[in-house]
């Protein structure tokens, strides 16, 4: 096992097979050095999907916990990109974070801190990253986060 799905298995989690893509676009892509993430939805370990909206329905820890979920799908897509092989990331670049929220709510960055402490958790330092964290009116299927990611990897 390598480091990386050593430090998961240490925190408690499996990662699931990737979800499937709901529309016309692929879930990675690899150009240049750099494995482009498709936006992820936060679906709990049993495959249900969180919905609602964070100042509505969620609350900023419940937020927060959808982001990691989205996290953990991101992982999962980067392995499966990457042949099973996660010791290929070099540095996790970037995390754009969509929160689906009321017009009043305004901690999106605390949402999103779900999907950025899950990177350094399993990533070590190569997870720290640059992020975007916007609050939006809706998002698909329901979804309260979705978060996406850019991550330079080393050639196979």
């Amino acid at each position: 096992m390598n480091p990386i799905e050593q430090r998961l298995a240490d925190l408690g989690i499996t990662l699931p097979a990737p979800a499937a893509p709901i529309a016309a676009y692929v879930p990675a892509v690899e150009a240049n050095g750099l494995l482009h993430i498709s936006g992820q939805l936060p679906f709990r370990a049993d495959g249900s999907l969180i919905t609602g909206k964070l100042g509505i329905d969620h609350d900023v820890e419940q937020g927060r916990q959808a982001a990691e979920r989205c996290g953990v799908m991101l992982i999962a897509q980067i392995r499966a990109a990457l042949g099973g092989d996660l010791s290929r990331v070099a540095r996790v670049v970037k995390l754009g974070a969509f929160v689906a929220c009321s017009p009043e709510f305004t901690d999106q960055p605390k949402v999103a801190n779900g999907a950025s402490e899950l990177m350094v958790a399993a990533f070590g330092d190569i997870g720290r990253h640059a992020r975007s964290a916007v609050g939006v009116p809706a998002l698909p299927l329901g979804a309260p986060v979705e978060v996406d990611a850019i991550v330079a990897v080393r050639p196979a």
